[in-house]
């Protein structure tokens, strides 16, 4: 199978390195300055063995790959930008006939719980993918990636549920590069557990994570998100399952010094414009209004994490006691602020 990995950031960057480098033949895709880079210089790729530049194919269109029906799509933007890579790719003709939407396994390599179902609308074969693995995006063309002795966990089955052969397969061709692909029946399943974690990127995006102020705002949107799911009848993988799975894989602190934060700092840290809150903290305030929860801390997140996005603000530039107070007023006033910080 050949793996046209859409997105070549943080975590497509490493999937597709990995996989490179056991010898499997991968495509990459990404926009900008960060293809340019790649298609002149190649990835470069740090992870605890060392940094390494791989030559890999590039493009920077879905018109620049000849797809055949041996190919697996792999789509590794952040959610806010999935439609617009689903719709464009569906389309895509394969070698032999049909589209890549009638003929093709998506996976959907990403946080939160929406992709799939908006990817499903328009691919028969959808697999989704929940992504444990700290990488980061640091500068256009270069990929770190510090956990060891995997790179990640990335635990894959169909959507809505089940597994089948590909899936196998994919997941075979992960482990032989390195990273822990449990094949599950109930992926979505590992992907609300996950959503449940992230809703403190948006927390670490603002004001990090360091302070206590923060990290009473993490307990109080966390109790959010449980109360939620339970509300929605969504099934989560437990806590004693997630450390079992995470504790295969240890963070490499010397490699990992200039990684940043994660995905939603990263974002704001690069001024991208955009940020993936809406689908994570996003998505409590979504289950919460069809089921009767009130969540004023997730609407203060997503609405602070959105404004600064918007408006480019630097990250962690909220001070933590601030954020603190913001969520306050909102848990008081019974709904989220109405203004930015």
């Amino acid at each position: 199978m050949r793996y046209i990995i859409i997105g070549a950031g943080a975590v497509g960057g490493s999937i597709g390195g990995r996989l490179a480098e056991a010898g499997t033949d991968v495509v990459l895709v990404a926009r900008g300055a960060h293809y340019e880079a790649l298609r002149d210089h190649g990835l470069t790729f740090t992870t605890p063995d060392g940094t390494h530049t791989r030559r890999i194919p590039v493009v920077d269109r879905p018109e620049d790959v000849e797809l055949g029906p041996d190919d697996v799509l792999l789509l590794a933007v952040k959610t806010q930008d999935s439609l617009a890579a689903l719709t464009a790719w569906s389309r895509r003709p394969v070698r032999g006939g049909g589209t890549a939407g009638e003929r093709l396994p998506l996976v959907c390599a990403q946080n939160g719980v929406e992709s799939e179902r908006l990817a499903l609308r328009r691919f028969r074969h959808v697999y989704a993918m929940c992504v444990w693995l700290p990488s980061s995006h640091v500068e256009p063309g270069a990929v770190l990636a510090p956990s060891a002795p995997f790179t990640g966990i990335l635990h894959l089955g169909r959507y809505p549920s089940g597994t089948d052969e590909t899936a196998r397969a994919v997941g075979g061709d992960l482990e032989k590069a390195r990273l822990l692909a449990p094949v599950v029946p109930d992926a979505m399943r590992w992907k609300y557990a996950k959503l449940l974690s992230n809703l403190a990127n948006a927390i670490e995006a603002v004001s990090g994570l360091t302070e206590e102020d923060a990290r009473v705002v993490h307990r109080r949107a966390l109790a959010e998100g449980w109360a939620v799911l339970a509300a929605a009848g969504a099934d989560c993988a437990t806590q004693e399952e997630q450390d079992e799975a995470r504790s295969l894989i240890h963070f490499d602190a010397a490699t990992g010094a200039a990684r940043g934060g994660g995905s939603s700092w990263q974002s704001l840290a690069r001024g991208a414009g955009t940020i993936e809150t809406d689908y994570l903290n996003g998505e409590i305030v979504l289950l919460g209004r069809m089921h009767g929860v009130a969540t004023p801390v997730n609407e203060t997140l997503q609405l602070l994490a959105d404004t600064f996005a918007a408006e480019r603000r630097p990250a962690a530039s909220l001070p933590a006691s601030q954020l603190r107070a913001r969520v306050e007023e909102a848990v008081a006033a019974g709904q989220a602020g109405t203004g930015p910080a």
